[in-house]
């Protein structure tokens, strides 16, 4: 069981549009962006693959560029004395995975490799599956981080450990940005936690389309923050809230018991 304390995070979600697998260009975009948050946040939340947008050619990318990533993400954490989050192409041990990075202003981070890589785009084929879920403690908080095609998958989501904010980075495409809609919803109610999605915005260089809709639902599924525009989007959770609901509605308490065999 994790620790937590009553406490309060404040996240910026950066909606944005990409390079096309141009590591460099990326990240000094996003340092701009990220200079000119002009307040404290707690929490810096990249879309998924921000450094290259969502490419099937992870060849494309300098091995090297995953640790350049990580590198750049330390300095920016440091800086703004703020944890940085986000995925990126990952080359380890002759693998290419579709890796999170959940870096701390200290310089330790934690990793996460997508579980549900989407197989409709061949992502199976190019990367490989994570097989370990990750919960990570920050600030009171216990946060679960997933990436994009994860949120298609309730079981996975299950919040089994009494986590508080469910996070998914995402390259969600237009035509199916009602389902983003709704399953970032649907995740917050049967989790009793905030769900937070942070997508990109814009056309990537093979023709799919991009809305944003970054968004940030309560406990109970209620919309916080949603954006179709290129910004930065700030929101406070509020640990409270999250502890008034599920004492006032203690439906964890009846969820379901079970193991993943595979």
């Amino acid at each position: 069981m994790i620790k937590k304390h009553n406490s309060h995070l404040k996240i910026a979600l950066i909606q944005s549009t990409l390079h096309w697998e141009d590591p460099h260009a990326n990240r000094e975009m996003f340092g701009t962006k990220i200079n000119q948050i002009d307040e404290f946040v707690d929490l810096i939340v990249l879309p998924e693959m921000f450094t290259s947008g969502f490419t099937m050619s992870p060849a494309n990318i300098e091995k090297k560029e995953g640790l350049t990533t990580l590198d750049w993400m330390k300095k920016i954490a440091a800086n703004k004395n703020s944890a940085v989050v986000g995925s990126v192409i990952f080359h380890d041990n002759d693998n290419y995975y579709n890796r999170l990075l959940f870096v701390r202003p200290n310089g330790e981070y934690e990793t996460y490799n997508k579980r549900h890589t989407f197989t409709l785009a061949g992502e199976h084929e190019k990367y490989t599956a994570g097989t370990e879920r990750l919960v990570i403690e920050y600030k009171g908080f216990a946060i679960c981080p997933l990436v994009c095609y994860d949120l298609r998958f309730p079981v996975w989501s299950r919040n089994t450990e009494n986590f508080d904010v469910l996070l998914y980075t995402a390259n969600w495409p237009t035509p199916r940005i009602n389902a983003w809609d709704t399953l970032l919803k649907a995740r917050a109610i049967e989790n009793m936690v905030y769900c937070v999605g942070v997508n990109r915005i814009g056309e990537d260089k093979v023709g799919h389309q991009y809305p944003g809709h970054s968004s940030v639902y309560d406990p109970l599924g209620e919309l916080i923050s949603l954006s179709e525009k290129e910004e930065t989007i700030i929101v406070e959770l509020v640990k409270d809230e999250i502890d008034l609901v599920r004492n006032k509605l203690p439906f964890l308490n009846d969820r379901d018991d079970f193991n993943l065999l595979n």
